[in-house]
């Protein structure tokens, strides 16, 4: 396989947060593709957090990896339209999502977006804020009889609360609720057996090689559908009846499409409220859980964030104006999102002919964004793989923020929900920190690893001791 890269390695800072150890070097294609099962990151050539663009070549198919802030700017800003999401991923992850935002192109994405964005639009953060609030509460009283100072697993508890921000702020009830449990244990065996960037997604495989899926993706996939459709159509009864709660699905599934005056039908709705659980959950999740391991091996931004949470949230009320003294925590949820963007790479497909950096693309071509490999370029960003929040409030970091830092995307099709998910990290990180110190646990560091996110290789495991702060109860 031959991987034609423009610009030479360099190599990085010691003493950074953890990150995989890139290839030594050119492999065959069947070495990339058992490297790249084990890890999407370590599976790629070093030499990628200095170069502009890359070229993959295989005998059926071209794909460029993309760092150049100008055909970032290009594909995801300037023309969006003629760089539609790749149909390999769009049939890698139909089993759960049908036809949904995620993976929709052209007419159907932009319809749906015209009925989503009012639901995340104006004073709907506001609305949805104590929802997130209770579930910051119940996460920090489900670790209380754990912070005694023995190792816990965080990854696990971190995909806890973030579903069950999605269960309040979505249908109004939290994860203890009957079909919520069932949806979030099915979805646990669902990521196991079919995650969202596999081989057959990212890598150059040619179109008519069939795609195959499990029996277990297909079984829960269908079982999480049918739950989603218990409350999809239980909330249409009470939308009928007048009865509904102001959440977010009531918002959505009553919105019309301003072209059309239609509503979402029930699996259209179905297919929405899947990728709330696929994307919203699992990189909410995976964001949290990175920021409080962070924290935990910088004890001086811990503390920084815990002083201003205890000074910004009341003991025992918070109002939705404490989001914004809460400075530090999204700070360092925003840097965490840097060293590790939940989702590490965008694969796009050119819908015709391009000419990249003085290269021909080919129409058909995959065209891989990777906010990994962006976030840490050493001709971009100042000290690329160290830790520090306050790099935004510079220059260079005012300027990377606009060019090169894309955890949510940009453009057309950046995250609908990136500041319900901006808010919602800094404030359960700043809740957690105010309750209890986290320590690391050196037997058992935390290794980056990327499939359907950026996860640690074996969990993010913490120390856990109580800060003796005050127990919260309510919310306005």
């Amino acid at each position: 396989m031959d991987n034609t890269v423009f610009d030479t390695p360099h190599a990085a800072p010691p003493q950074s947060p953890p990150k995989p150890k890139p290839r030594a070097g050119k492999v065959s294609l069947w070495s990339y593709l058992k490297l790249f099962r084990q890890d999407i990151l370590s599976a790629q050539p070093a030499h990628l957090y200095r170069a502009w663009m890359a070229e993959m070549r295989t005998p059926f198919f071209q794909s460029y990896l993309c760092n150049d802030p100008e055909l970032v700017e290009l594909v995801l800003k300037q023309r969006p339209m003629d760089f539609p999401k790749s149909e390999r991923m769009r049939v890698g992850l139909k089993p759960l999502l049908g036809e949904s935002i995620f993976i929709s192109n052209g007419a159907l994405w932009a319809r749906q977006r015209r009925i989503i964005d009012p639901a995340f639009e104006g004073g709907r953060l506001r609305s949805v804020f104590p929802a997130m609030w209770d579930s910051g509460v119940a996460i920090v009283d489900r670790l209380r009889p754990l912070a005694d100072g023995t190792p816990v697993e965080m990854e696990g508890h971190c995909s806890h609360v973030a579903m069950d921000v999605i269960f309040r702020t979505l249908f109004s009830v939290p994860i203890e609720h009957e079909i919520a449990a069932a949806a979030f244990e099915t979805f646990k065996t669902h990521q196991a057996a079919q995650p969202l960037a596999n081989v057959a997604a990212v890598l150059p495989m040619p179109k008519w090689l069939p795609r195959f899926h499990s029996r277990k993706t297909k079984e829960t996939a269908r079982t999480i559908r049918g739950l989603i459709g218990q409350l999809t159509e239980a909330r249409a009864a009470q939308i009928a009846a007048g009865t509904a709660p102001d959440d977010l699905a009531t918002k959505i599934m009553t919105t019309p499409d301003p072209e059309t005056g239609k509503t979402f039908e029930t699996d259209e709705m179905i297919d929405q409220v899947a990728i709330f659980f696929l994307a919203g959950h699992e990189t909410s999740a995976a964001a949290l859980s990175w920021s409080l391991y962070l924290l935990a091996l910088y004890p001086e931004w811990q503390d920084k964030v815990a002083a201003e949470a205890q000074e910004a949230i009341a003991p025992e009320k918070i109002y939705f104006s404490a989001l914004s003294k809460l400075r530090a925590a999204r700070a360092v949820f925003r840097e965490a999102m840097r060293l590790y963007p939940p989702v590490p790479m965008y694969v796009r497909e050119a819908a015709c002919p391009e000419h990249f950096r003085k290269r021909d693309v080919k129409r058909g071509s995959q065209v891989i964004l990777s906010p990994w490999h962006l976030h840490r370029h050493e001709r971009l960003w100042e000290r690329p793989d160290e830790f520090d929040p306050d790099r935004f409030e510079t220059p260079n970091g005012k300027a990377c923020l606009r060019k090169a830092y894309i955890p949510f995307s940009a453009g057309q099709r950046v995250c609908p929900g990136s500041a319900f998910a901006m808010a919602e990290g800094t404030l359960l990180l700043a809740m957690l920190v105010r309750a209890y110190r986290f320590e690391v646990v050196t037997e058992k560091p935390a290794v980056p690893v990327a499939h359907l996110t950026v996860r640690s290789k074996d969990g993010i495991w913490l120390k856990l001791t109580p800060r003796g702060a005050a127990k919260d109860k309510t919310h306005d």
